[in-house]
C-alpha cells in the first residue's frame, strides 16, 4: 500500500510573547482560528471532511478530545491557558488528525492512535506522534487523598477515595500492596 502525497505542513508556529498577552476571549478566538487551519490543511487531502465544532468544557486531565457524537472537537480551557503555544502546536492537530482519520471511509473501525492517525500526524502536520500529553495537570484534577503502600505514596481523587472508602480495595503496581489511607490534617479538619 503507498502513502497518500501530503502537503508541507503549513500550520505556522505561534509567537509565544503574542499568546501571553492574549485575554480569554481573543485566546479563545485563537483556538478557533487555529482549528480552522488545521481543518483546512485537512481538506487538501479529505475535500469532504465536514468543518469540526470546538467547544472549550473539557475538565479534568485530558487536553483535548474529538467528539463524533456531538460533530467537532473538546478542548480543555484551563490547559489550554496555562500551555497555549504548546497547546495550539500540539493538541489542535492530534484532535483534528483523530478527525480526518475517523471520517476515513474506514475511520470508525481503525484504532485511535493507529498507523493512520500516526500518519497524518507526521505527513500533514510535520509533527511526531505522541498520544499523551506532557502539561501539569495538579490544577485540573487535584487528588487530595493520600494512600501508601510499601513503596511510595499514591493520591487519589475525590471519586476513587469514595470507591475505597465504600470497600474498593487498591493495589500498588510496583510492589502490590493493597494501598492504605494516610489521615491528614488539613485547616485542623482530618481528611
Amino acid at each position: 500500500m503507498t502513502t497518500p502525497a501530503f502537503p508541507v505542513p503549513a500550520l505556522p508556529t505561534p509567537a509565544p510573547d503574542a499568546l501571553e498577552a492574549l485575554d480569554a476571549a481573543a485566546l479563545e478566538a485563537c483556538l478557533h482560528q487555529r482549528v480552522e487551519a488545521a481543518w483546512r490543511l485537512c481538506q487538501e487531502v479529505h475535500p469532504a471532511l465536514p468543518r469540526p465544532q470546538v467547544w472549550l468544557d473539557l475538565r479534568g486531565k485530558s487536553a483535548g478530545q474529538a467528539h463524533f457524537g456531538r460533530g467537532g472537537l473538546r478542548f480543555n480551557a484551563q490547559l489550554y491557558a496555562e500551555n497555549r503555544q504548546a497547546f495550539l502546536v500540539e493538541v489542535v492537530p492530534h484532535e483534528m488528525a483523530h478527525w480526518l482519520v475517523w471520517h476515513l471511509d474506514e475511520g470508525p473501525r481503525l484504532r485511535p492512535h493507529g498507523r493512520e492517525w500516526q500518519t497524518v500526524m507526521r505527513q500533514l502536520f510535520g509533527l511526531e506522534p505522541s498520544t499523551t500529553h506532557r502539561f501539569d495537570v495538579a490544577r485540573v484534577s487535584p487528588a487530595p487523598y493520600r494512600y501508601a503502600c510499601g513503596c511510595q505514596e499514591h493520591f487519589f481523587s475525590v471519586r476513587r477515595h469514595r470507591r475505597a472508602v465504600r470497600g474498593q480495595a487498591y493495589r500498588c503496581r510496583q510492589c502490590a500492596q493493597t494501598l492504605v489511607y494516610q489521615a491528614t490534617e488539613v485547616s485542623g479538619k482530618s481528611q
